[in-house]
């Protein structure tokens, strides 16, 4: 399966993975910073996943 990323640090970028459905998760590349990715659309006919970086606020305490 390949993932295509929008936005964050790994915006552009493709990931190539198992065929097993990807859920998502923090990733970065290099000195950048972590991204929180989520699966947002599944081509049916390609199986390429897109991606999005969800902007994430810290709580207060």
């Amino acid at each position: 399966m390949i993932v295509r990323f929008v936005g964050g640090p790994l915006g552009g970028r493709e990931l190539s993975t198992t065929p097993s459905p990807w859920a998502g998760g923090w990733l970065t590349a290099g000195d950048a910073d972590w991204g929180l990715y989520v699966p947002v659309h599944r081509d049916p006919t390609t199986g390429i996943v897109l991606a999005e970086v969800r902007v994430t606020i810290p709580r207060r305490r």
